[in-house]
């Protein structure tokens, strides 16, 4: 029999971690013995782009923490879910604020527990460890860099590190494409396009990629477009921020915010370099993938998990906070087309090496069924 598999998430915002989610959904098939369910505490994109996929999906309520009734209501909710659909194994996906909500409710139910991490956990407070007390059978880290925080929650849980699959559904005519997303966009064929695409956060290097970019307005040939949307107030007023700095510099009439987007595979092959340049460490980086899938160099900071998935054939990794080192490894790809010709063409071997859909589906599958001491030929119905 098939592992039946619920995934929890909150759903309210959209980004890396439902990326995932959503490819899971999309590509089931390619692990058929798994059998994916979802449950969300908020409607929003993420339970849209479910939906679309037909795979199962259970609402359980909107969770806010200052307002016990809800989480009371939420795990009710779950606990009737976990009878109906009776999953051999629960994945929480929401972090410690998931953990702290449904834990015990899966725990009572004794259904095996699976803490996805898909952010290394700050330095742990009280609170954190007292939340933390509901200890997981298992925890599958998105890379070796989160992995090596986990003990600082979880001590002596096994963890176990999956990278995340990633399909990027390329347009059929890349050329097409191109021209078209560059005419909407205003960019000329012969301009170089350096595309940013990401949640907007600060810690995510926007306000240090403007400072370089500040430095690069009397060099003719670029365009930066900077795609992701404001999902919260705080993203509300930084990309206002954002805006005005890129006016400051003498640059806005050069840098696009686009905006959330639902077409970034377009972006990607209109562009010419994926430049993020962290200023936190990233736990995993799917956009590095991505970029890397459509043919793109990536440039970024040597921190947390890029370094995972960055290396010299196909990009360049900065010291973090320091734009002048950013603008010359731009410069260095404007005036040398010979070195993104050459870091393009290790650009796919390298994102399938890491994320191959087949590959990393199946990795996924085998974390859980080793989890649950079975395989899909011995697995047996509850």
């Amino acid at each position: 029999m098939n592992l039946r598999v619920l995934h929890l998430a909150a759903g309210n915002l959209y980004g890396g971690v439902e990326t995932f989610l959503v490819t899971l959904a999309r590509l089931r098939d390619l692990a058929p013995t798994m059998e994916p369910e979802f449950g969300l505490c908020f409607d929003g994109r993420l339970q849209d782009e479910l939906n679309s996929t037909g795979v199962p999906v259970h609402h359980l309520g909107e969770v806010r923490i200052r307002h016990p009734w809800t989480v009371l209501r939420a795990r009710r909710q779950l606990k009737n879910l976990l009878a109906e659909r009776k999953p051999d194994v629960v994945v929480l996906h929401c972090g410690l604020w998931g953990h702290l909500v449904f834990a015990s409710a899966i725990k009572a139910k004794k259904i095996r527990l699976v803490y996805f991490a898909h952010n290394p956990p700050d330095l742990p407070s009280l609170f954190d460890r007292w939340v933390a007390r509901i200890r997981p059978d298992l925890v599958i880290a998105n890379s070796r860099f989160t992995a090596a925080s986990v003990p600082l929650i979880f001590p002596a849980v096994k963890t176990e590190v999956a990278y995340l699959p990633v399909q990027l559904e390329i347009p059929a005519d890349r050329q097409a494409a191109r021209t078209d997303v560059r005419k909407e966009l205003g960019a000329a064929d012969t301009d170089t396009v350096i595309l940013t695409s990401c949640r907007l956060e600060s810690w995510k290097g926007h306000a240090l990629l403007l400072d370089a970019l500040g430095q690069l307005r009397d060099q003719p040939g670029w365009i930066s477009w900077i795609a992701g949307g404001a999902q919260r107030p705080a993203e509300i007023a930084y990309l206002e921020e954002l805006k005005a700095k890129a006016h400051c510099l003498g640059i806005s009439d050069r840098v696009k915010f686009l905006g959330q987007r639902s077409d970034i595979p377009r972006l990607l092959v209109a562009a010419d370099i994926h430049c993020q340049p962290n200023t936190g460490p990233e736990p995993f980086g799917i956009a590095f993938v991505e970029a890397l899938a459509a043919g793109l160099p990536v440039l970024t900071t040597a921190m947390g998990g890029a370094l995972e998935i960055v290396d010299d054939t196909c990009g360049v990794l900065i010291i973090p906070d320091e734009p002048a080192e950013l603008r010359n490894a731009i410069m260095d790809y404007l005036e040398n087309k010979e070195l993104r010709r050459q870091h393009s063409k290790a650009t796919t071997y390298r994102a399938a090496a890491l994320c191959d859909p087949i590959q990393q589906m199946q990795q996924f599958a085998n974390c859980l069924y080793s989890q649950n001491k079975c395989t899909p030929a011995n697995l047996h119905a509850n």
